[in-house]
């Protein structure tokens, strides 16, 4: 596989969905509450990419595609990339960049300290998703923290889950997901004969 040509296929599409909402913005074609679909789509695609950088590693022993674990870090500044700007538009549309105003929402309103915890818990993984510090980390240290993406996961679908209140099937479908993965990586660390068996 053609690794090059694999990420450039996942860049194109990942840049599609954010050129859309652009280009949708700028034609005025974002409904009735424009500041409210920014919201739901940046935070949804957040989840998108976090979901799938967290799949890599599972869906590349499964279909036995080593060359995947090169598209892991793309997924996961996209996830950090589409989580900025869902914070950008939340303090600018929401709170208009009163810090006070968002300090009091955050410690108000459970969903949104929630969402602001992901957010944090992202940026020193984005920080540290280069090569560079790869090695000044530790191969050990660096897996260590960069686990910390399925506490942002968690704490992104709960986030999402307060947020919707009625129809709750999208972040129910993000949590199922999610829980699949996750119980993934716990039986490959306590049961690793399980995972070797289904790869045999």
């Amino acid at each position: 596989m053609d690794i090059k040509f694999a990420k450039q296929i996942v860049f194109i599409n990942s840049v599609v969905p954010i050129a859309l909402l652009g280009w949708d913005a700028y034609h005025h074609r974002l409904g009735a509450n424009p500041q409210e679909y920014v919201l739901h789509t940046t935070g949804t695609l957040t989840l998108v990419f976090l979901t799938l950088s967290l799949a890599v590693t599972p869906l590349r022993i499964a279909l036995k595609l080593p060359w995947m674990i090169h598209l892991r870090r793309m997924f996961g500044l996209f996830a950090f990339f589409h989580a900025a700007t869902h914070m950008l538009a939340y303090v600018w549309f929401d709170k208009s960049f009163k810090l006070t105003a968002i300090v009091k929402d955050t410690f108000d309103r459970p969903f949104i300290f929630l969402g602001m915890f992901a957010f944090i818990i992202l940026i020193p993984l984005a920080v540290t998703s280069t090569n560079g510090m790869v090695r000044r980390l530790g191969g050990q240290n660096w897996n260590r923290l960069h686990k910390l993406a399925y506490v942002a996961a968690i704490s992104g679908v709960l986030h999402y889950y307060l947020l919707v209140k009625a129809d709750t099937r999208i972040p129910v479908t993000f949590g199922i997901v999610l829980g699949i993965l996750l119980s993934y990586r716990l039986i490959k660390r306590y049961f690793p004969r399980l995972i070797q068996s289904t790869r045999s």
